[in-house]
């Protein structure tokens, strides 16, 4: 047998998202690119902000020795120093560059994490709707994936969490603002999990880890602010990227960051700079890490995000269709009308719209629309909204 039948088995359930793109990319072939409405992808399309240009302008032209070269697997200490000032004001906890540790983008980081804290059969505790690629990084590390629900409104729901954790637990996987909802989770809702978690911790005599996972922790609207983690849990870690906030996700650049209180934290910084390693992933890209250094919360304009939202939410809830506004993120998650999610997207599909079905982020029922996109291809697929709607609804 040519493929391990693990990666056979995981290449028959390969995520929705990528098949959708690939289908995108043939109807583009077939029909003209301006004729298809892709909505599959959250690969955002606002440039770079001017901060960043320049300082990726003036390190270019710097004469700095070794500056792609490699250095400690954690990252250059220069880079992780700014990260810590500016996390520890951004999560109200006072961390230090020892705390931090420089990823190839969130995927990198939690697959360092994971490999760092999951013994085979340990379990991650994970809330539908979630992010297709959870899974596969998971079962990476010879760990399990248990589902929990989440509420109506899709904010986590403690008690459930809480009913699932038994002695295999390791941690419990969250990421805020949510993909595919783009729900924010309130201060109040983090707060009840940290107590509960640290309750549970003791009754099962291990540290259960809190992993945030925060691609979008920039890109939220209304006002909303996401909560810190680390003022309501020791055990918890943060995983970042630059990916959204900077529109570079090519580049591969991220963060993990360990609460200083948390458990064993040395034993597990450690560890997952050693996980850094032999994973393949060595350090971080040497120039984004000096760009990042120098622009610390600098991010692009969420305005935009949130104008093209306002607009999608509103033609369609005017033509009927049910959603909960997203607090975040570039996507929209709504019910899918007649309750079949496969079969919408391809009445959708009729009319050379692409969206993502639920049943890929384990919420079969429900649609995921990207809208990271031009308005005008917001506009332009309003026609094929109206005609699947009433084709379905």
């Amino acid at each position: 047998m040519p493929v391990a039948k693990n990666i056979k088995d995981t290449m028959a359930n390969a995520s929705f998202i990528r098949k959708m793109f690939e289908l995108g990319a043939q109807l583009k072939k077939q029909h003209g690119e301006k004729n298809v409405c892709d909505f599959t992808l959250g690969n955002p399309d606002l440039e770079p902000p001017a901060a960043f240009q320049k300082a990726l302008v003036d390190i270019v032209n710097e004469k700095i020795p070794l500056k792609h070269g490699y250095m400690a697997n954690a990252g250059f200490a220069e880079t992780r120093r700014s990260v810590a000032a500016y996390v520890s004001k951004e999560q109200g906890a006072e961390i230090s560059q020892n705390n931090v540790i420089m990823t190839c983008g969130a995927g990198g980081g939690l697959n360092v994490v994971l490999k760092s804290i999951l013994n085979p059969g340990d379990t991650i505790l994970v809330n539908v709707p979630y992010f297709v690629e959870y899974n596969f990084y998971i079962r990476n590390h010879c760990g399990e994936m248990v589902l929990v629900k989440t509420q109506d409104d899709f904010d986590l729901d403690v008690r459930a969490i809480e009913k699932a954790i038994d002695k295999k637990t390791a941690g419990v996987l969250i990421n805020s603002p949510n993909n595919p909802t783009g729900k924010v989770y309130p201060e109040k809702t983090i707060r009840e999990l940290g107590e509960m978690l640290l309750r549970k911790s003791a009754e099962m005599g291990r540290a259960i880890y809190l992993i945030s996972d925060e691609p979008y922790r920039k890109i939220v609207y209304d006002g909303l602010v996401v909560p810190s983690l680390f003022a309501n849990y020791k055990n918890s870690i943060i995983v970042n990227s630059y990916s959204k906030d900077l529109s570079i996700p090519g580049e591969r650049l991220g963060y993990i960051a360990v609460h200083p209180g948390a458990e064993d934290a040395q034993d597990l910084l450690d560890g997952m700079i050693l996980c850094n390693r032999i994973l393949g992933f060595v350090n971080a890209p040497a120039l984004m890490q000096r760009v990042v250094q120098r622009i610390q919360g600098i991010s692009v304009d969420a305005g935009k995000y949130q104008k093209r939202r306002d607009i999608l939410c509103s033609r369609l809830a005017k033509m009927g269709y049910q959603f909960i506004t997203p607090g975040g993120t570039f996507y929209l998650f709504p019910k899918a009308p007649g309750g079949n999610d496969m079969k919408f997207v391809e009445v959708l599909q009729e009319k050379l719209v692409l969206t993502v079905p639920g049943t890929g982020f384990g919420a079969p029922g429900y649609f995921r629309i990207v809208f990271c996109v031009p308005e005008e291809t917001i506009e332009r697929a309003m026609p094929g909204f109206e005609y699947a709607i009433r084709k379905c609804g």
